[in-house]
């Protein structure tokens, strides 16, 4: 899913390089005519290798060079010299990103820390120079190994947005505007469904300079495991947050039940996330007095932390923030 600079999904084509040739070289100086062998051997073929970096948070760098190359192994040459190995080639990555055999499906590993290294297309292997083949009966070899080819392949990477708190809500739920106000993101706010089309990241302030990371993500219908709707391309960024904040809208006709249906699409997606921490936030909740809080919160599920918050009037925003500081440190 790509929307203006985020890019959460692509995929390119790789190609590791040979290794370099062995030589079948002959020693020959002005006094000794027949040295023997001397070949070196051929150089390794560059690697490529997915390298985490915390300075990116999307894969846009990458929307535009899909082909990576790397550099061939230098061949073997005489006096034994072994060729020098092909230059590796680095492709940074945001934390959180998987890669994938795009014709198999396969996982081939995941990114999670900064300068983290995982080499996906191994070069392939310098041959060996001709004085590896000397002999008692063979003494002058003519004849070197061939390097051998590198790796080609397709390759998908697929990030997974690293965040402590992910909000999970039907479209507007409020959920933008209360990143906007617990945090310095920007993000796009107006009063109609799919506002937000890609998660945005937000580092909440708490007490004695701790802080912790938010996400919102695009709004879940009821089928977006099945595909409908936007919510299911970014279904799988819920997966990396500790905790979900879950948040129904308190003119919502039954907030229950809104609760239930997100419940629903996370288990049929991925029965795992159940097994998150879950809070629910009642938003919007100035448009409430406190005989309707009271009511409605008689309907809620009893084993659910729950708040009323608004982000309008900012009612219980700090309270919020405690409470989601302790579930995440409990």
């Amino acid at each position: 899913m790509t929307e203006g600079n985020f890019v959460d999904y692509i995929k390119i084509h790789i190609k590791s390089g040979n290794g370099g040739k062995g030589s079948a070289h002959l020693h020959r100086e002005k006094y000794i005519p027949k040295g023997g062998p001397d070949g070196g051997d051929g150089g390794r073929g560059g690697h490529i290798i997915i390298r985490g970096d915390k300075n990116f948070w999307t894969l846009f760098h990458l929307k535009f060079k899909r082909h990576f190359r790397a550099e061939k192994g230098g061949d073997g040459s005489r006096n034994r010299s072994t060729g020098k190995d092909g230059t590796d080639i680095y492709i940074d990555v945001p934390l959180g990103t998987i890669v994938k055999n795009t014709e198999t499906d396969e996982m081939m590993g995941e990114v999670t820390q900064d300068k983290q290294e995982l080499i996906i297309a191994k070069g392939g292997m310098g041959g060996r120079g001709n004085w590896h083949f000397k002999t008692s009966t063979n003494q002058t070899p003519r004849y070197a190994q061939p390097g051998t080819e590198g790796q080609e392949l397709d390759v998908t990477l697929e990030l997974k947005l690293l965040a402590d708190v992910g909000l999970v809500g039907f479209p507007n739920a409020g959920k933008s505007t209360l990143l906007s106000k617990l945090t310095a993101a920007k993000p796009k706010i107006a009063d109609y469904p799919f506002t937000t089309l890609k998660p945005n990241l937000g580092i909440v302030s708490y007490r004695d300079g701790r802080s912790f990371v938010m996400a919102d993500i695009p709004g879940i219908i009821e089928g977006a495991s099945e595909g409908k709707g936007i919510g299911h391309l970014f279904l799988r960024h819920i997966e990396r947050n500790s905790d979900l904040l879950f948040m129904v809208p308190a003119d919502a006709d039954d907030i229950e039940k809104e609760y239930q249906i997100l419940l629903n699409e996370l288990k049929k997606y991925n029965p795992e996330l159940l097994d998150k921490k879950r809070i629910l936030a009642i938003s919007k909740s100035d448009l409430l007095d406190d005989e309707l809080e009271r009511e409605i919160e008689k309907t809620l599920p009893k084993d659910l932390p729950h708040i009323f918050i608004s982000s309008f009037t900012g009612k219980n925003l700090d309270r919020l923030k405690d409470l989601l500081w302790n579930e995440l440190n409990s």
